[in-house]
Parts: structure tokens; sequence; C-alpha cells
């Protein structure tokens, strides 16, 4: 199911320091329940940065990747930059003479408005609000105490459970074991501080924190949260039913395989 909504950001994206696409009224594509992609005109993609190109050689599921039939695969090219199958229309009458550009992290620098976004376009229709809280907020794993808070910040997003951003010091980082993974959200920034719980058995990158979060959740920033799904949350002295979620299944997680 495809689905289409004008909206009025100023949306950009560059390869390396070349400008290669630029709209003020992008169109937002929903693929089905995948997040939204831009579709743009071609007139506002830059001059020379397509060349029609054969489909790319994938291997299994792509979260960046179209989630629809493509007519038709294009490189990206800026300067001696080349992204092979870097961008696509997609084979539907509502977007076919339209360009879509890929989102995946590390290609192309993308702003909406003069705010950096990453992963992808942020959904007009998803809420994300962190609120400072006087809840008593507890963690355990396996009946091991990790968390004990009474100044916790709520994080509500749309269609996910609420986290609990916790400060560093009232957090059992010594019985959590730090880790090298990163990862990316359109709507807070990039995690850059990830945590084990060493187990037996292992709970892989289980928490997380922004050093640097997105300006409108400024409130998590340095604190501490961790999947619902995988521990056992007390709020206000009741015990939280675990969550299900697409973080739920391991291959959702960031990093959780490693």
């Amino acid at each position: 199911m495809l689905r289409t909504e004008t909206i009025d950001k100023w949306v950009r994206g560059r390869l390396g320091d070349r400008l290669v696409v630029e709209s003020r009224e992008p169109l937002l594509v929903w693929q089905g329940r995948f997040p939204p992609v831009y579709a743009f005109r071609r007139s506002e993609v830059a001059d020379g940065v397509l060349g029609a190109a054969e489909a790319p050689a994938r291997e299994g599921f792509s979260f960046f990747g179209p989630q629809l039939p493509v007519a038709q695969w294009y490189d990206l090219r800026a300067g001696d930059r080349v992204l092979r199958g870097g961008a696509w229309t997609l084979d539907a009458e509502p977007v076919r003479e339209r360009v879509v550009l890929t989102w995946e992290p590390g290609l192309l620098d993308w702003t909406e408005e003069d705010e950096p976004v990453t992963g992808h376009p942020r959904d007009p229709h998803k809420r994300v609000e962190a609120l400072p809280s006087s809840r008593h907020v507890e963690v355990a794993i396996d009946g091991v105490r990790l968390a004990s808070s009474d100044r916790p910040v709520l994080l509500f997003e749309t269609d996910l459970p609420t986290r609990y951003y916790l400060p560093e010091e009232d957090v059992r980082l010594d019985l959590l074991e730090p880790t090298d993974n990163t990862s990316v959200c359109p709507y807070k920034g990039r995690a850059d501080g990830y945590w084990t719980w060493p187990g037996p058995p292992a709970v892989p990158n289980v928490a997380w924190s922004y050093s640097s979060p997105a300006p409108a959740v400024g409130a998590v920033a340095g604190r501490v949260a961790f999947y619902d799904e995988l521990v056992d949350i007390s709020v206000d002295g009741v015990l939280q039913e675990r969550p299900e979620s697409p973080f739920s299944a391991p291959a959702q997680r960031p990093g959780a395989e490693a």
C-alpha cells in the first residue's frame, strides 16, 4: 500500500560538498508499514547527478532500500564520488515521475530546514516528547537491580513503548559492559553510548544514551535508557508488563548480535 503527502519543509541532500537535491515541497511517500521516504521532482535534483543504472546486487532485506517494485535505478555522481544504486523511481503511478534518494546513514547528508536528520525523513504524524518526571523507576535483569531513580525523563514516541531515561549516577554502570555500538534515529539523533548485560545469559546492547540528542529531546542528554522489552521495569512500585514492539526481535535492535 502506497500513500503520499506533500510537506512544506525545506529539504536538502548533499553528497560530500555537492548539493545534489533541494526541495521546499517534497512529497512524502509511505510504502506500507515502513517509515516515509521523500520523492523529488527531477527538476529538484542537480544536473548531472543521476545516471541510469542496472539494479544493484543486494543480499537479503534492506531497511533503507525500496520496499516496492522499482521502475528505474540510478547511480548518484558528485565529482569523484559515486553511489551505486543510490537513487530510484518507484513503479507506482503517483510517484513514477519522481526520484527517491537513499537515506542510508553515512552516504548522503540530509537536512530538514537547518537540522541534520538521518535514517529516514521524520514522519509528521509521529509524536516524540521528552518530559522530566518524579516517578520512581527501577530496572532489573534476572533479579539484579541495575538502576533506581526518582528523576527520570520519560520519552513518549508514537507506536513505541515509553522509554525511561535515567541519570548515569542512578544506573549501576559498573555491572554493565560498554560497547562500541552506535545507532541513529531521525527524531532523537545519534546514540553514541551502549552497554551490554554480561549475564549469563548476556543481553547485548540492552542500554544506550545520547550525548548530543536532537534539540526536541534535549532533556535525555547523557541519560541511560533500557529496552523495556528485555528488562524488568517497575514504576512507582508497580512491575510493568514487558511490551511487544519491533525491537522485541533481535534483528531489529542495533548491534544486538554484536
